[in-house]
């Protein structure tokens, strides 16, 4: 999952080399934190959180083939 969220973020960025996402698991969940360059945060968020809403369902439509639970939080 952490590499998915890794390529859509950096299709979606200008400074793709700011992208961090880093991967824990928190009992049956999994946790996947993004980080992007401040530049670059409206474009991963989109307007009214659109692109946000599309990341979480696309991972949690690919967590749901394994059966886990996924979290994605976009981070400052």
């Amino acid at each position: 999952m952490k590499e998915l969220v890794e390529v859509i973020a950096k299709a979606l960025v200008e400074d793709a080399d700011q992208v961090q996402v880093t991967e824990r698991t928190e009992g049956k969940t999994t946790v996947i934190e993004l980080k992007v360059a401040d530049a670059d945060m409206g474009k991963v968020i989109g307007k009214q959180g659109r692109i946000a809403k599309a990341i979480r369902s696309v991972v949690k439509a690919a967590a749901a083939k394994d059966d886990r639970k996924v979290v994605v939080d976009i981070l400052q």
